[in-house]
């Protein structure tokens, strides 16, 4: 009997199985069939190579386990050297900067931006936008906060461009795809990244009552070097190379480019307070500073600060609808896999018609954000050269911000649910992504914010109205329930006096119709036509999980597997 109990089978009480495999070593970019038709759709067939390799690198089981690491290993601050000297310098897990590193090679900081290294003046190359894009959708899956300063440094270039002399300085620093971590003078290092400061405590929204103050140095003007004194309530990324700032000088609101070292090799008077103890976004050392006469370059005219710095928020926006999409990609992805390897009741989950339908239910919803998504993505890329592109960007990127994002949360949660207990543990990624979520809908404006932009840009430019509707137009007659959506729509702003109480539900409007015109033309009709029943013809109950009969659940699962 004792020797018996010395051996370690005698204590085994279970074998585990009806488990699943993690998900891991497959290509995010040749697995995802609805990303792949989505990126050839909107012009970056020419990038399939690349975002091949990618979808390699990114989904492998290492790269992964990099994700898992940034965010059980968290940014430390270290205010003081061991000696009591100042340091403001915060700690990042090595894996933090390999996720940098490569997020960086691909060019996610700012390929979008290439074409600059031929001059200011240069024309963008095709399809660059949604190139990088694919890459974002696909990095955002593995680790969402080291996306922030790479998101932030992308959306500077437009900014720093009304600014020549900073931008012939900086730009090309930007462009680099070398990531260089060390904290020394942006002229030392072979790569850059830039962050932002805007918000302080009185007041996130309204930038206008921002109270840090900019006092020139020399008389001041367009380039000229001021001296900084205020706070910022959040400060993301503290560790980028420069940081674009909001500042109150003599003649109002400025924008501002404030760098980590001044010229003569110092560290600039930027003190960090305090790293914010976010409910997610947990790898990104979001930050609160005090600039103590710190030294910032003018961007532009003084008074122009709110224009100038909304370029780089119009670029953020549409990050934070397509990593939002990315996300839900995923949410989605580990629930389809879980479920076709769990067994319950001598079936598969998957194969279980209630669960399928809420599978399906998540498809519907992740394929719609993507579509809406990058078909904004084209916009940026053609704005430059089509005026009515240009309408629809300005219309339609906070549309997307607004709706994406406000979907996501709940769709998180549903496919969480879709694993049992396994989803609301650590050690998998559900849990990750669902406190993940809520940032991008309050980061750069929240869904308030979105609607009232969407109004103001169409006091502005009311005709662009008749863009998007003409675009909408090219849809109809496909469905019932889409003909009847967009006449809907189209009445909703018959009293435009009386839209800003009523802009959420029409802003909602406007973001499903414009997802069902796109999935109409492209998507199978198993998609599109459940998509348009639920969405806009509300066969459909107020929980995911209630497609109506006659839905090809079966094909719309499929389709969302990772092949």
């Amino acid at each position: 009997m004792e020797d018996r109990l010395e051996r370690p089978e005698a204590f085994a009480t279970h074998e585990v199985f009806n488990q699943p495999p993690p998900l891991e070593d497959v290509n995010l970019y040749t697995a995802d069939r609805a990303l792949q038709e989505t990126v050839e759709r909107e012009g970056a067939g020419a990038a399939k190579a690349s975002l091949t390799a990618f979808g390699k690198i990114v989904g492998s089981a290492e790269t992964i386990d990099l994700g898992r690491q940034a965010n059980a290993y968290l940014p430390v601050l270290k205010s003081f050297d061991r000696f009591g000297h100042r340091a403001d310098r915060v700690e990042f897990h090595p894996s933090y900067h390999r996720l940098m590193a490569i997020s960086v090679a691909q060019g996610l900081h700012g390929s979008p931006w290439d074409h600059l290294k031929d001059g200011l003046d240069a024309k963008p190359k095709p399809g660059a936008v949604v190139a990088r894009l694919a890459g974002t959708y696909m990095m955002t899956q593995v680790e969402a906060g080291h996306g922030c300063p790479i998101t932030m440094t992308n959306a500077a270039v437009p900014a720093l461009m009304f600014q020549p002399s900073l931008a012939k300085e900086w730009i090309p620093r930007i462009l680099s795809r070398d990531y260089d971590e060390r904290f020394a003078p942006a002229k030392e290092k072979c790569g850059v990244t830039l962050g932002m400061g805007m918000t302080e405590k009185q007041g996130g929204t309204d930038v206008r009552a921002n109270t840090t103050a900019a006092m020139p140095v020399n008389g001041g003007g367009p380039g000229a070097e001021y001296r900084i004194t205020g706070h910022k309530w959040f400060f993301s990324a503290p560790m980028c190379d420069a940081f674009l700032v909001l500042a109150q000088a003599p003649n109002g609101i400025s924008c501002f480019l404030m760098p980590r070292f001044t010229p003569d090799g110092e560290p600039n008077a930027i003190r960090i307070q305090r790293l914010k103890d976010k409910v997610g976004n947990k790898s990104n050392a979001s930050s609160e500073v005090e600039f103590q006469a710190a030294s910032g370059w003018l961007i532009g005219e003084e008074g122009r600060g709110v224009r100038n710095i909304i370029e780089m928020a119009t670029y953020t926006r549409l990050d934070c609808a397509v990593a939002t999409a990315g996300m839900m990609r995923q949410a989605v992805a580990q629930a389809v896999h879980h479920c076709s390897y769990r067994t319950v009741f001598q079936k598969k989950l998957i194969d279980q018609p209630l669960m399928a339908n809420v599978l399906a239910d998540l498809a519907l919803e992740t394929e719609a954000a993507t579509a809406l998504s990058f078909r904004v993505a084209r916009s940026f890329d053609r704005a430059h050269q089509d005026e009515a592109e240009a309408a629809f960007r300005r219309i339609m990127t906070p549309v997307a911000k607004y709706w994406v994002c406000k979907r996501a949360p709940n769709l998180a949660y549903e496919a969480m649910e879709c694993l049992g207990g396994n989803g609301y543990v650590e050690e998998g990624i559900a849990g990750r992504i669902y406190r993940e979520m809520p940032v991008n809908a309050i980061w750069e404006g929240s869904g308030n914010v979105m609607c009232l932009d969407v109004l103001r840009a169409l006091a502005r430019e009311p005709q662009a109205l008749d863009v998007v509707f003409t675009e909408f137009d090219g849809a109809r007659g496909e469905n019932a329930a889409y003909d009847g959506a967009l006449e809907a729509l189209k009445e909703a702003f018959a009293d435009f006096g009386s839209l800003e109480a009523r802009s959420r539900q029409v802003v909602e409007q406007m973001a499903k119709v414009a997802a069902g015109s796109i999935l109409l033309k492209h998507a199978p009709h198993a998609v599109s036509d459940a998509y348009c029943a639920t969405r806009l013809g509300r066969d459909w109950g107020d929980v995911y999980g209630t497609l109506p009969a006659g839905a090809d659940i079966a094909a719309i699962v499929e389709r969302a597997r990772v092949a």
